[in-house]
């Protein structure tokens, strides 16, 4: 089920700076995200709606200063093209909420070779013990 949130309800429910990137499409600084350099098993959801996108496991360094994973889950992302700032790129949406996440790159490794690169500010990380 979607989540439809007015503006008003997402403004009380996040941070600025979470606002900023997830409503406005914002991007935080390279290197600045408090995810970048987690390394736990676990999920990553999206901050505004809780959705699970990504698992540990697919995530990897890029060395591009926002975290990056090689793919999400089944049908968690929706993809828009976005031409801003003169270039040409696709953008990455939350499936449930609409909310910015990033952008996807085709640079990324095997098996996908898919590079999705995700502000921290827009996931929630949800650790998981090792078994």
């Amino acid at each position: 089920m979607k989540d439809r949130k007015t503006d008003a309800q997402w403004r009380e429910e996040l941070s600025p700076e979470a606002y900023r990137v997830l409503r406005e499409k914002g991007t935080e600084a390279p290197f600045s995200g408090a995810l970048l350099q987690e390394e736990r098993n676990g999920d990553y959801k999206c901050a505004g709606c809780g959705a699970l996108l990504f698992k540990a496991q697919t995530k990897f360094d890029a060395g591009c200063g926002w975290p990056s994973f090689y793919d999400a889950e089944p049908d968690t992302v929706k993809y828009v093209t976005d031409k801003s700032h003169g270039m040409m790129r696709t953008e990455i949406l939350c499936a449930n909420c609409d909310g910015h996440l990033g952008h996807v790159f085709p640079d990324g490794p095997e098996p996908t070779g898919q590079r999705y690169c995700v502000n921290s500010l827009a996931l929630d990380f949800e650790a998981k013990e090792e078994r």
